[in-house]
């Protein structure tokens, strides 16, 4: 608010000096005019009376002549005075037009309600800085679940997009660039309920700036930072909260996921989806030769991964600029360069370039000269969808959906990109565990996922978690049904973190007889309604005492009362 005041003063400086002039003069030489003695007119005026008849006069009021009839001197100064008046007020007028027409001006107006908007949220939001294609799909994510979201953007013409697109709680947007410290704290940095600040901006260099700069105004904050090139990646790992995301890297590990351990990547994806929807397929990559055409940044992402999973390939590239490799070869996309490449013998091809048309047109020369073929190709604009779609291709990378996946999964459930990282280390054989547990418990949907935190201060685990009963909690109790003892809950224990000794032990697909302690997190992976099913443990002490003897306690005092005398009588009988 402060900036707009200041702007709109020094901007109507000239203007409001000449009013207050204006006022002065007409004001004073209506005290000077002589009025008149003659009853019914007006003698001379005070400063007081002087100034309301201008005031009026002025602003085109007109009241007429008070308190009295004016002389003749003191009509001919008044008329004198509406004229001045008018040009003072039109010089006014046209300069506050022309200020708010100002670009700079108009700036500092949407700054202000942007940061105004933004103090005024009072739920958990993050910042997205670049509304591209990824933030755009990413803000639409969180909107779904119900995060709210703030919204930087350089241009202009996308940062009006929020306004007209359908949200459920429209995310503040502001057209600026993020890199400037004082426009991330009127984003929100250091707002008590800001989760995390996600970059998505198509510059490294810009990226690493906003990156860095937000770690420094607020080193507590997690800051997710996209990046194509390695030595951006390398620069911003140094920092402890920030995390690196490469589109590219990450399509390449699972490529490479897909090759070695399909049973990993499919878990991965298995969790990682649209709970309540159909379960993916298993991936099915084919071993041997590749071609890949268009040998940029994602090329050589892909070109790495085929070689660590012992696949041979030849990369085509148009661009002479290129450093020369063995296995590229600098040519167009024709027949006869794809035919050097080795089509006949290649199990699949990627396609690689930034032209979605091009990727088509290469996707369908290759299938002419070998049928069948496996085909991986990139997605560059959302508008081109239909293009890709087109082109029926097994495998698909679209930057901002491993975006939108990778920024949920670690922002939303950290809990899950842990477990998913162990089952990395473990391999294949834990993964099949895991695929054969979702599959007789959950079938072929996506699974719902949530974290049970075993927490002594919740009312209903107190007494357990606290020492203060018999039987320790045991997992496999938080497994049956609250409201029907006799019923199983349909949910898989897929991970349990505990803290202890000063550090973190963590327990994949943890036995159902294991004894929980206070601070245990387990990662649950069930039906849709059983996360609020398994709540009610956290309420009263009442499911867990039903869950393991098949009698519903007594909840009210009296009852209670009753029922401990009946105890008391039973004992002294006994």
């Amino acid at each position: 608010m402060a900036d707009v005041l200041f702007l709109a003063l020094r901007r109507l400086r000239a203007p409001l000096i000449i009013v207050i002039l204006v006022y002065a003069i007409s004001v004073g030489g209506l005290v000077a005019m002589p009025g008149s003695d003659a009853p019914g007119m007006a003698g001379d005026l005070s400063f007081f009376h002087a100034f309301y008849v201008i005031s009026y006069t002025a602003t085109t009021i007109g009241f007429g002549e008070l308190p009295g009839a004016f002389s003749d001197a003191q009509r001919a100064w008044v008329t004198f005075s509406i004229y001045l008046s008018v040009i003072g007020w039109a010089y006014a007028v046209t300069s506050i037009f022309a200020l708010v027409q100002e670009p700079v001006f108009r700036g500092a107006v949407s700054r202000n309600r942007f940061a105004a908007r933004v103090r005024r949220i009072d739920k958990p939001f993050y910042i997205i800085a670049g509304y591209g294609q990824s933030g755009t799909a990413l803000a639409h994510a969180f909107d779904e679940i119900g995060m709210r979201s703030v919204i930087v953007e350089t241009r202009p013409e996308r940062a009006n997009r929020p306004e007209v697109e359908v949200y459920g709680a429209p995310p503040p947007c502001l057209a600026g660039d993020a890199r400037w410290p004082d426009l991330l704290v009127d984003a929100g940095v250091r707002h008590p309920l800001c989760r995390a600040l996600i970059v998505l901006v198509s510059d490294d260099e810009v990226a690493q700036a906003i990156a860095i700069g937000t770690s420094a105004l607020n080193p507590q904050l997690p800051v997710l930072a996209r990046v194509h090139g390695a030595l951006a990646q390398t620069n911003l790992e140094s920092f402890p909260n920030i995390t690196v995301i490469n589109p590219f890297t990450t399509f390449a590990t699972n490529l490479g996921l897909a090759l070695s351990a399909p049973a990993v990547l499919w878990v991965e994806e298995w969790l990682s989806s649209v709970p309540g929807s159909a379960a993916p397929r298993p991936p099915d990559i084919p071993r041997g030769h590749w071609l890949i055409l268009g040998f940029g940044r994602f090329g050589h992402a892909v070109a790495a991964t085929l070689e660590r999973a012992g696949c041979t390939w030849t990369a085509v590239d148009t661009n002479t600029a290129l450093a020369d490799e063995p296995h590229l070869q600098h040519s167009d996309y024709s027949v006869d360069s794809l035919k050097r490449a080795g089509i006949e013998n290649a199990v699949g091809i990627v396609a690689t370039t930034d032209r979605d048309a091009l990727n088509l047109a290469l996707i369908t020369r290759a299938r002419k000269l070998r049928p069948g073929i496996h085909v991986i190709v990139r997605q560059n604009h959302i508008a081109e969808r239909s293009l890709i779609e087109a082109a029926h291709a097994e495998v698909c990378f679209v930057k901002s959906e491993i975006m939108v996946r990778e920024c949920l999964q670690l922002l939303m459930a950290p809990l899950l990109n842990r477990f998913l990282l162990q089952v990395r280390v473990h391999g294949a054989r834990l993964a099949e565990q895991i695929a054969v547990r979702l599959l007789t418990e959950l079938q072929e949907r996506v699974p719902y996922l949530w974290v049970f935190d075993c927490d002594a201060h919740h009312p209903g685990l107190s007494d357990v978690l606290g020492g203060r009963t018999e039987a320790p909690l045991k997992l496999r109790e938080l497994m049956i049904d609250p409201l029907e003892a006799d019923r199983r809950l349909p949910a898989v224990a897929l991970f349990l973190l505990r803290a202890e000794g000063g550090g973190e032990h963590e327990f994949m697909l943890p036995d159902p007889d294991m004894t929980l302690q206070h601070g245990d997190r387990i990662l649950f992976a069930g039906r849709h309604g059983v996360e609020a099913l398994q709540a009610r443990f956290h309420l009263d002490p009442s499911p867990l005492e039903y869950v393991r003897s098949g009698v519903e306690p007594a909840r009210g005092w009296l009852f209670r009362r009753l029922m401990r005398a009946r105890r008391a009588r039973t004992a002294r009988l006994s």
